[in-house]
């Protein structure tokens, strides 16, 4: 016959070997000849806190089983289940940042609209280490392969403005700000990141056409 484990969580250890050591001592006060199985288990029981066994057993079925070592729970197992989550997806402004941009990730013209503007600065944002200190010419160097209309100045002071960067007042030190992107930022950020993992299809080449042959004369 198959025996159903009978789990037993215990909140203090010492607590219950105390409760358990002072039982078997008066029991055996009483009767010197050692508990049976079922009597102990009653004792076991009782210095757990429940009347006997049978109400220790009544809790256990009461109480979701925990999962084994290194089984996956009911939470984590149905997450690994769930499809996994969608990119966020591009609102107008974010799409009209997104095309500013080239192949090679460069920023082709300073945006007319500010809020076109705002959301670029969060992509040249991220060309920067926060745990770096950076001089001007440093800033300068990696604001001139950034874009392709030279004007790493505005770029510079648009990312002091947007508060993406801090510098010194004598401007011998920048630092990337620990931003944190709102929803629309972050969703241009995703689709930048996985337009630069993309590579470019090259464009298939054509043959020229061919001039055509005369038939041969019969």
């Amino acid at each position: 016959m198959a025996r159903t484990p009978t789990p037993l969580h215990l909140a203090d250890l010492s607590a219950f070997a105390r409760t358990l050591g002072r039982t078997l001592a008066e029991r055996q006060a009483g009767k010197p000849a050692p508990p049976s199985h079922l009597e102990l288990l009653n004792l076991i029981a009782r210095a757990a806190g429940h009347r006997n066994l049978q109400a220790l057993q009544a809790a256990a079925l009461s109480t979701p089983a925990a999962p084994a070592a290194g089984a996956p729970s009911a939470a984590s197992a149905a997450a690994a289940a769930a499809p996994p989550a969608a990119a966020p997806a591009l609102s107008a402004t974010a799409r009209k940042a997104l095309q500013q941009f080239d192949a090679q990730g460069r920023l082709q013209r300073w945006p007319a609209r500010f809020a076109v503007q705002r959301l670029a600065m969060w992509v040249l944002w991220t060309r920067f280490d926060a745990k770096r200190r950076y001089t001007e010419r440093e800033v300068n160097a990696i604001l001139r392969q950034a874009n392709t209309f030279g004007d790493h100045v505005t770029l510079r002071r648009e990312l002091i403005n947007h508060r993406l960067m801090t510098r010194k007042s004598d401007c011998s030190d920048y630092r990337k700000v620990a931003a944190r992107p709102d929803d629309e930022a972050r969703a241009l950020l995703t689709a930048y990141r996985a337009a630069a993992a993309s590579p470019p299809v090259p464009p298939t080449a054509t043959r020229p056409p061919q001039p055509r042959q005369p038939l041969p004369k019969r």
